[in-house]
């Protein structure tokens, strides 16, 4: 695999920066309100392959805004880069632990543990060009607080490459109005 190819994998994983964990009857839901949320995320990755925004598909760079080229630009450049985005948590949600999280695509996942305060997972993601192994925390620091960290490994075209992530949430209300 070319690095231009490894390039599109990380443009994905940083498009959409956060698993989705996938419901068990064993896993238990955070106990945190319902209705609209403020998800922040931080992210920061190291073992990018030298290259430059020139390796992203141009029809891939058009449909990015000026916030997220930047933000690919600076992740490129190995500065951490901050996101923030508001999200609609329902019982549906915590209930199958995809609150606070982007979905990701294909992964599996193994609950180490899960409190209605803590849930701790180790994941497995693969597709054509690389493979990512990492673990997830979350923890509900009271009803209306969440916080959590990501760290992930991606190998893909003779690179290896490490994403850490802190996810920070605050409870903003109720009413979801238009936000899913």
């Amino acid at each position: 695999m070319r690095a231009k190819d490894l390039t599109r994998v990380c443009f994905v994983l940083i498009m959409f920066s956060s698993l989705t964990l996938r419901a068990a009857d064993s896993v238990v839901p955070l106990n945190v309100k319902e209705g609209l949320w403020e998800v922040t995320v931080v992210h920061s990755m190291t073992g990018m392959p030298t290259s430059s925004m020139a390796n992203i598909p141009p029809d891939a760079l058009a449909k990015m805004t000026p916030q997220q080229r930047a933000q690919v630009e600076s992740m490129m450049g190995g500065k951490p880069t901050t996101d923030v985005r508001k999200e609609c948590v329902t019982k549906e949600k915590l209930a199958k632990n995809a609150a606070f999280s982007n979905t990701r695509g294909e992964c599996t996942r193994t609950v180490v543990s899960s409190t209605g305060r803590r849930v701790e997972a180790k994941f497995h993601c693969e597709d054509k060009q690389s493979v990512s192994d990492g673990n997830f925390v979350m923890e509900a620091v009271g009803s209306d607080n969440v916080k959590g960290t990501m760290h992930m490994a991606v190998t893909g075209s003779g690179h290896n490459m490490t994403m850490d992530m802190t996810i920070t949430s605050k409870y903003l209300g109720q009413e979801c109005g238009d936000v899913k």
